[in-house]
């Protein structure tokens, strides 16, 4: 495994400085630019609308408070303002969740996928107030090589095995847009390796998330040994999920493709915070952030919680998850 220092350069943007104090650093997480390679579907359930999920991995190697985050994505058949609802999730790695179920053999294979639920602590939605968002759009008449969709199959389908190798559903082009988002209720997680799942709801029209370059290079130019591929569900395949480019897309001989999904997170480091779950957590945790920050009112502000109670309340879920 990668130690903390070498990895520390990816949390980072290249030639950024790191001026604060090592127990009190922000954090910075990116995949990087949409690459033009896939766009993948992933959008709310609504009146005639099956819910479908892209999930992309980060790591963190340290407590941490995610304040912000941003998702590139290809709007169709609508205009950015048409944009009505973000939603966050974030996911445990598969079977590091204890209430994952076993492998169902509906899908080629589990490993390294997200879990089956998402973690109910970090989950923010525009609709209840728990995050706000901001678009840019960034370049009209965006082109991607491939999609997928609909054709989010499990491995047998009818007596047909491998009706999840649909090759994906061709190229498509429509209005590259960036969402800012920030959330009013921060998400306080461990150390770990997780995914992170965005959905938009867009009214009368679709929300692709747009691929960026993988394997995940640290500067200078060292691939990342432990990014993980994109994986994708819909309502009708889920709990299981499939990797986008391995099970769906599939080169059927050349190099299979896989691929990164194009996002970022920021917030700050919190070293000192107590162990999740231990009886100390709290009391630990609460102690750290008034250390690092001066003060637990100051750090409900630098930290962006609307309130202390709101920084309190937290601090509960992460300790006792």
């Amino acid at each position: 495994m990668r130690s903390q220092a070498s990895f520390a350069a990816l949390l980072f943007t290249a030639g950024a400085c790191i001026t604060a104090p090592a127990w009190a650093d922000p954090f910075f997480f990116t995949t990087g630019n949409a690459d033009g390679a896939l766009g993948a579907l992933s959008q709310s359930e609504t009146p005639g609308l099956v819910e479908t999920e892209t999930a992309d991995d980060f790591i963190l190697t340290q407590t941490t408070v995610i304040r912000g985050a941003t998702i590139t994505g290809m709007i169709r058949r609508a205009d950015v303002a048409d944009i009505t609802n973000v939603e966050i999730e974030v996911y445990h790695v598969f079977s590091q969740d204890p209430f994952d179920k076993p492998p169902s053999g509906k899908v080629p294979s589990r490993t390294n996928s997200p879990s089956d639920n998402e973690i109910d602590s970090a989950t923010r939605d525009s609709s209840d107030g728990t995050l706000s968002f901001s678009y840019t759009l960034l370049k009209s008449d965006f082109a991607v090589s491939n999609t997928v969709e609909t054709g989010i199959n499990p491995f047998e389908v009818n007596g047909k095995t491998d009706a999840n190798r649909t090759g994906g559903e061709g190229p498509a082009s429509g209005d590259e847009v960036q969402i800012t988002i920030t959330f009013t209720k921060p998400i306080v997680l461990p150390a770990g390796h997780y995914f992170f799942r965005p959905e938009v709801l867009v009214t009368s029209g679709d929300f692709l998330y747009l691929s960026a370059p993988r394997p995940l290079v640290v500067p200078p130019a060292t691939p990342l040994a432990q990014d993980l591929q994109a994986w994708i569900r819909n309502a009708n395949l889920a709990p299981d999920w499939l990797r986008i480019g391995t099970d769906i897309i599939d080169a059927k001989g050349a190099t299979t493709p896989t691929f990164n999904m194009t996002f970022s997170l920021s917030g700050n480091t919190i070293p000192a915070a107590g162990i999740s779950g231990e009886p100390s957590c709290h009391g630990e945790t609460v102690a750290a952030l008034a250390t690092e920050f001066g003060g637990i009112k100051s750090a409900a502000s630098t930290l962006g919680f609307s309130s202390v109670a709101a920084l309190q309340d937290s601090v509960r879920q992460f300790c006792n998850p």
